[in-house]
């Protein structure tokens, strides 16, 4: 809380004079700055710098996955976009609402920070306290921006490999309806809706959904159905007092169950079996936004608050309720920008953050072991400035205090820099990350309170080329990230135990054991010869690789070398739109041993909509149009060829 203190005095002092007012809504959190965000298609972002900033002063790699895209592809679930971003590679236990990963560059998908409206939602419960991307659906998010590479200057632990946030629908200053329904294969029905309006100074938008399937086996060689059912619901508010202070509340609710499969007995091995899961999912926010010396000096101070229950239910048990996990994260924060001089603008701030967790498995029951929580007080500063005509610079630094382990300061670095107007454009960054052991691996049976944090290094360099206008567009980028300090877990059952193994009943326990290499190509294409035509395309070559001792060169588990995807849209005179989605992922090795083999696949989707009148729409798709048998985790199925049509309602 000193760091805190000290940064609410620091909002205090009147800034120096400033030449070019910025939006009062300029932290990456406000409402005004995620209207902002949905509504400017690729031209802005609020994830690489906390605050509103035009792309072309962004030197880190960065993508955008707008509106308009998530209509056009008609996506049910992030995970079905994210793959198709470079550098980004997805693996789920099963089809929607089962447990999935997110890898960028090669990192765990635990060191990814996931954002819902700038608010950090990993879940304290998890082991590796990460986010199961597995039951989120798209719902009423309007916008995804995910950032490449370790970014802990600004968004703290976990952004060792990158950040991905989820901008749901904010308010406009007008009556806008939003609302669609669906169905097709596997029994799947799926309906969402939002309003938004401004009365007034409160803007508001609301919406909710809700989603089921009969799915298909969780386990790859079942008969049973895994299905899945999924409700939500989003509201975003801003009151504004005076032109240049308002109030934003925020909330986010989803409640899932979802079939899975299991290890029963006698053979405990996957196979089909009647468990289930119930996750509930809430977060909440509250900020006050200010904007001094109009407008030169701005200023948030927000609380941010995530609940999530997990359950684990095995009706076949003698204990049904298999595992019970509870995460609270409790976040205060200040965030201040300053417009320093002509072309110079500072963003700091401050955060105290309180975790608690509560995990319980059948191996723990009837005991309830009370809660474990820890403490993280942060600051961080970055400056950006624009010396000469074309060129950015950003700089910064951030320094956290763990509760249980002390201190860790981290630092980057980058710069963007087109010598004709954007044309060409290069840019270059050198950026660190860190993750701060989870409580789980704190706290557990399996605890270790020795721990260290997770450290990763990481740079990038690459150009991007427009032409014909602007109707063409080439990027390639070069990245590289090592990591060291690596937790994992050290099983006592070995030929030669480790010392901590004595008087451990637990049989293991975590340790800094493991280290990584990354590095790879991301390129991207981009053309538009005519204004109804447009395709696009994006490689990534990744050598993710285990540096860890007696596991030197082995590459890292379910990390695709090579990746590509195609997409084509063409509008037809008639009003009728069609496309076509091509992503082919390479084979990889599902266990850090490199032992067991998942073969690469190709999936195509189509797709079309033809509008009816002003407000109406009429759609489908066809999904893995090959009936592709493929797996992104050993055992596990994935959902073969299905056809979905539905209508959809603007105003």
């Amino acid at each position: 809380m000193r760091l805190l203190s000290l940064f609410l005095l620091t909002a205090a002092v009147p800034a120096m004079p400033a030449w070019a007012a910025a939006d009062p809504g300029d932290s990456a959190q406000s409402t005004a700055a995620l209207s902002d965000a949905t509504q400017s298609g690729d031209q802005i972002v609020v994830t690489a710098g906390r605050t509103v900033q035009p792309l072309s002063e962004v030197g880190q790699s960065i993508t955008i996955i707008d509106a308009k895209t998530i209509r056009t592809q008609q996506a049910v679930t992030p995970l079905e976009l994210l793959r198709q971003v470079p550098g980004v590679s997805i693996a789920q236990n099963g089809g929607i609402g089962t447990t999935a990963s997110v890898f960028i560059r090669g990192a765990d998908s635990d060191q990814t920070v996931a954002l819902i409206d700038g608010v950090k939602i990993n879940d304290p419960s998890t082991p590796a306290g990460g986010f199961d991307f597995g039951s989120l659906l798209i719902g009423n998010i309007d916008r995804i921006e995910v950032l490449r590479g370790p970014s802990s200057v600004l968004w703290g632990s976990q952004a060792m490999g990158g950040v991905v946030n989820l901008i749901t629908r904010q308010p406009t200053d007008h009556l806008a309806v939003n609302a669609s329904a669906e169905g097709g294969s596997f029994g799947t029905a799926h309906g969402i809706a939002n309003v938004s309006d401004k009365i007034g100074p409160l803007s508001a938008s609301i919406g909710g959904g809700y989603f089921r399937t009969d799915g298909i086996s969780a386990f790859d060689g079942g008969t049973e159905r895994d299905g899945d059912k999924n409700y939500g619901a989003n509201a975003s508010f801003n009151l504004a007092l005076t032109d240049a202070i308002s109030i934003d509340l925020r909330g986010y609710y989803s409640h899932s169950r979802t079939d899975i499969d299991g290890f029963p007995p006698p053979n405990f091995v996957l196979a089909d079996d009647a468990e289930y899961q119930v996750s509930r999912e809430l977060i909440g926010y509250a900020g006050l936004n200010a904007a001094l010396f109009d407008g030169h000096f701005r200023n948030r101070i927000g609380f941010s608050y995530t609940d999530t229950k997990t359950q684990d239910f095995d009706p076949t048990s003698d204990v049904e309720l298999t595992f019970l996990g509870k995460g609270r994260n409790a976040r205060i924060d200040y965030q201040g920008s300053v417009d320093i001089a002509p072309g110079i603008q500072a963003t700091f701030g401050a955060e105290h953050e309180h975790s608690r967790f509560l995990a319980i498995s059948s191996f723990d029951f009837p005991a309830s072991p009370p809660p474990n929580h820890a403490d993280i007080d942060s600051g961080y500063a970055q400056i950006v400035a624009t010396p000469i005509k074309g060129l950015t610079l950003t700089g910064g630094a951030r320094y956290d205090h763990h509760s249980r382990f002390g201190g860790k300061t981290s630092f980057a670095g980058s710069g963007v820099y087109s010598p004709n107007g954007g044309a060409t454009t290069f840019r270059a960054s050198y950026t660190e990350g860190f993750k701060v052991p989870s409580l789980y691996q704190l706290f557990s049976n399996y605890g270790n309170l020795a721990l260290r944090p997770e450290r990763s290094k990481g740079w990038d360099a690459g150009v991007t080329q427009k032409a014909l206008d602007g109707r063409f567009e080439a990027s390639a980028t070069y990245f590289r990230r090592t990591s060291r300090n690596l937790i994992d877990f050290v099983s006592c059952f070995v030929a030669v135990p480790a010392p901590q193994c004595t008087d451990n009943a637990a049989g293991g326990f975590y340790d800094n054991i493991d280290r990584a290499r990354s590095q790879g190509v991301e390129v991207t294409v981009a053309l538009k010869p005519v204004d109804a035509f447009r395709v696009s395309a994006s490689y990534t070559y990744l050598d993710a690789r285990n540096l860890s001792a007696g596991a030197e060169g082995l590459r890292l588990a379910r990390r695709p070398d090579n990746s590509i995807t195609l997409n084509a849209d063409y509008d037809w005179a008639f009003g009728l739109s069609t496309g076509a989605t091509v992503t082919h992922v390479s084979g990889s090795w599902n266990d850090v041993g490199n032992t067991q083999r998942l073969q690469g696949y190709v999936l195509t989707g189509l797709r079309a909509s033809y509008p009816i009148g002003r407000n109406l729409e009429v759609y489908g798709r066809i999904d893995n149009l090959f009936d592709v048998h493929y797996e992104t985790a050993t055992g596990y199925g994935q959902p073969g060829r299905a056809a979905y049509g539905g209508v959809r309602f603007s105003y």
